[in-house]
């Protein structure tokens, strides 16, 4: 089936971005085309669906208010602004970079059928594959995650986890454990009204990548997808993650940069 990547864009761009990225948001402001959240954590975010033709210094601008909102809120501790290579945004990489933001890894924004991430993977001798709910299996799913992504492990992230899967039933973790313990995991996140679910948060140790450990990992979050009526699947992937969901059918049809302030 032949696929265009720009109608797979326009599901991206028209679907996929402002309400569908904050869901479990404390609250939400907005200015001009930006949409401000404050999550769990002490966590800020900025996206939006385009910048509206801002030119540069309409830009800078807004990202010194952007920091002023996030500055006067003393419980956010760090904030991400989520940008896009294919937006219109003259200026922008200059104002984020003035104002103390710093760039990310730019990620490939990956989106397709899903059908064919769904296709039965075996998996290695001893590993095991099961969706995950409990406050202790979450936690520890995610300590994994930090350990695979070569970061510290935090509390932090973990208490955002379990909260996150507790206010938001349609929310999926799934594990492969070793001897039970987690060795790769990632999550589904469906999009209810886009026919689209998210796979977020895809990690494998290191000794245990290229078995094909992901990929199951991922199978089975496609068919609990297509279960549940989503015909798509959408990723921001890594360098390890692209090349092997390229394989089963997704398209690459921008790249994503988060920059980052600390307080």
């Amino acid at each position: 089936m032949s696929i265009d990547p720009s109608a797979l864009l326009r599901i991206y761009d028209d679907g996929l971005r402002t309400d569908a990225e904050t869901p479990g948001a404390l609250s939400l402001t907005r200015l001009g085309p930006l949409r401000l959240a404050t999550f769990p954590g002490g966590r800020g975010f900025v996206s939006y669906r385009d910048l509206g033709g801002a030119d540069a210094a309409t830009a800078y601008r807004w990202v010194g208010e952007v920091l002023e909102h996030f500055r006067a809120d003393a419980g956010v501790v760090e904030v991400e602004w989520k940008t896009r290579g294919h937006d219109l945004a003259p200026g922008l990489h200059e104002a984020l970079l003035g104002h103390g933001f710093e760039p990310g890894e730019r990620e490939s924004v990956m989106i397709g059928p899903a059908d064919g991430p769904a296709a039965d993977v075996p998996l290695p001798p001893g590993v095991t594959l099961r969706r995950v709910q409990g406050e202790d299996d979450v936690r520890a799913m995610s300590a994994a995650a930090d350990r695979a992504f070569g970061d510290p492990e935090s509390t932090r992230r973990a208490d955002d986890l379990v909260l996150r899967v507790a206010r938001d039933p349609q929310v999926e973790l799934w594990v492969a454990e070793a001897d039970g313990t987690v060795v790769c995991s990632g999550r589904l996140e469906p999009v209810p009204g886009t026919g689209v679910a998210g796979l977020w948060g895809g990690a494998t140790l290191p000794q245990w990548r290229g078995r094909g450990i992901y990929r199951a990992v991922t199978a089975a979050r496609a068919r609990s997808a297509l279960r549940r009526g989503y015909r798509y699947l959408h990723s921001d992937s890594t360098p390890y993650s692209r090349p092997i969901l390229q394989r089963c059918g997704l398209v690459e049809v921008t790249t994503t940069t988060p920059y980052e302030w600390h307080r």
